[in-house]
């Protein structure tokens, strides 16, 4: 071993850590390396195990789809932003949806009272969703919807949109969220108890699989675990411990694993340690391909990648001297091109602020146009590939990913994992170690701990009108009163007698949105069969 790693010369810093507290030596050799034959342990991109990447070619044959997460107010303003981010180079669409509608309550609902269009676009009907892609072809653009616990309506208020568009479902693509366990581990936005939601989430796999084959069923999310505060060893372990879930419940179910798991999808957090991040992304894609194939033993070649959507990291914006904040996105992008990444969102300036401005949303986009074209990055395949750091970070992710999904099956699966509280507790736990650190100043945040502007200059952002709201709730109350009364409730008798039953619901929710069943009638007609879900304290 060489003098210069094992000398300790005057440092910086006594324990040099990665943004999630891994240790990191002060220089790396092959000898960190898990096996001494580190080309057949990584393999090749498009080949098992899929560490440098699950296409032969990556961007080079292909860059990633560039998607900026956008929706806010009603659905005119929602369409006037699509049209615009498109008319930009923008290549897909990503849908944020209100906190009322992803709760399964409609605009006029009192507890949705100031709420309606504030976190995205308020929707409460098929006649919402058409305004929404007005002038938008859905066979032409891929669109993915960040829904959950009301991500089968969602779906069919879609499919509903392209079928009076004439389109042909075998044609339209996109990705609807649909994870629900993270919601009970970090989000908090579901509706009924975890196993009939899991039903509804296995619908899903199920009726796509017959009707839009080239639609991915669910984005299994780390995103929002980091969100709350895990480390990158968490987000990859949780998120991979839900997928697992995902899995066996579509097999108890009745589904084989090569119908389904080939539409399976993922999304990840891209955060600010460059380092790290990049070795997450090869570390889930390795381990995803092994516990497919050795867990469920998957056959066809395409159950085993892990195709993921990145987004940077929302909880690193700061409010204060938010121009840092194009820094922090433009690293974070970074990673996350280097790590493949098959689409990206990149975060506003503004975020810690407010939804987003145009310009703001503009210069986002920028960022990946500029990395995608000018950088250099994207003409070779893994270009991090070899280096001593990254794949020794990259082993030592997956092997502490492993000892948690162990950790897991021991309490007996995730579903068990979340009611008892253990994922919440070590996610907490993470978030709390975080913030000590930030207020010793052992990790430094520019602008909020450290380097703090005199003066903060204020920035233009954008604001929702409360007249939003009130004409949300016009056109609601004026479609009531127009629709077929007796058409909208023999469709929601039809879903409640499906949901006491172990039938599918997609067709039924399908029939009900294009009966003008809202949002929040057919959430309503499941609460009555499947009940509410009660959080556990976890202490």
């Amino acid at each position: 071993m060489s003098d210069t790693k094992t000398k300790s010369p005057a440092e910086r810093k006594e324990h040099f850590r990665t943004l999630s507290g891994l240790p990191i030596d002060r220089l790396y050799t092959q000898d960190d390396l898990a096996s001494p034959d580190s080309e057949s342990s990584i393999g090749y991109p498009g080949e098992f195990p899929y560490t440098r990447g699950i296409y032969p070619t990556m961007y080079r044959g292909r860059l990633w789809t560039m998607r900026q997460y956008a929706g806010f107010g009603t659905a005119v303003e929602s369409n006037h932003r699509y049209r615009y981010l498109l008319s930009k180079g923008q290549a897909g669409l990503s849908v944020a949806f209100d906190l009322p509608t992803q709760i399964g309550m409609d605009s006029d609902h009192p507890l949705s009272l100031g709420e309606v269009g504030k976190v995205g676009v308020a929707i409460d009907s098929l006649e919402d969703m058409e305004t929404l892609f007005d002038g938008i072809p859905l066979e032409k653009v891929s669109t993915s919807m960040t829904i959950n616990a009301t991500a089968a309506i969602l779906l069919c208020l879609y499919v509903a949109v392209a079928k009076k568009q004439g389109a042909n479902l075998a044609k339209i693509s996109g990705t609807v969220q649909n994870d629900v366990l993270k919601e009970y581990i970090a989000r908090g936005t579901y509706i009924y108890p975890v196993r009939p939601a899991m039903r509804i989430v296995t619908d899903i796999f199920a009726w796509c699989r017959d009707n839009l084959p080239k639609w991915n069923t669910i984005s299994i999310s780390g995103y929002h675990i980091r969100e709350a505060g895990s480390t990158a060893i968490q987000e990859v372990a949780f998120t991979l411990a839900d997928g697992i879930a995902y899995v066996q419940a579509a097999l108890d179910a009745g589904l084989a694993v090569d119908e389904f798991a080939p539409q399976l999808s993922f999304f990840f957090n891209a955060h600010s340690d460059l380092l790290e991040e990049i070795a997450k992304y090869r570390a889930a894609r390795r381990l995803w391909a092994k516990i497919i194939r050795d867990r469920f033993h998957a056959k066809d070649p395409r159950s085993l990648l892990l195709r993921f959507h990145a987004q940077t990291a929302g909880s690193s914006l700061t409010a204060q001297q938010p121009e840092n904040n194009i820094v922090r996105v433009a690293i974070q992008a970074l990673a996350a091109a280097l790590g493949g990444c098959q689409s990206l969102h990149t975060n506003s300036m503004d975020e810690a602020l407010a939804l987003p401005t145009e310009d703001a949303a503009l210069i986002a986009l920028r960022t990946q146009q500029i990395l995608a074209h000018e950088t250099g990055v994207t003409n070779t395949i893994d270009p991090v590939a070899g280096s001593y750091a990254i794949e020794h970070l990259t082993d030592e992710i997956e092997e502490r990913a492993v000892e948690y999904i162990s950790k897991i099956d021991g309490i007996g699966g995730m579903l068990r994992a979340i009611e008892s509280g253990f994922v919440q507790g070590e996610i907490q736990k993470a978030a709390y170690d975080f913030q000590r650190a930030v207020e010793s100043k052992e990790q430094i945040i520019v602008g909020v701990n450290d380097f703090i502007a005199e003066e903060e200059r204020s920035i233009p952002t954008l604001r929702i009108e409360p007249e939003i709201e009130r004409s949300q709730i016009a056109r609601l109350n004026a479609l009531r009163a127009r629709r077929d009364s007796a058409r909208t409730q023999s469709a929601l008798a039809e879903l409640q007698r499906r949901a006491s039953t172990t039938e599918n619901l997609l067709p039924a929710i399908l029939t009900a949105v294009e009966a003008l069943a809202t949002v929040g009638e057919i959430s309503d007609t499941l609460r009555r069969v499947f009940g509410e879900y009660q959080e556990s304290v976890v202490i």
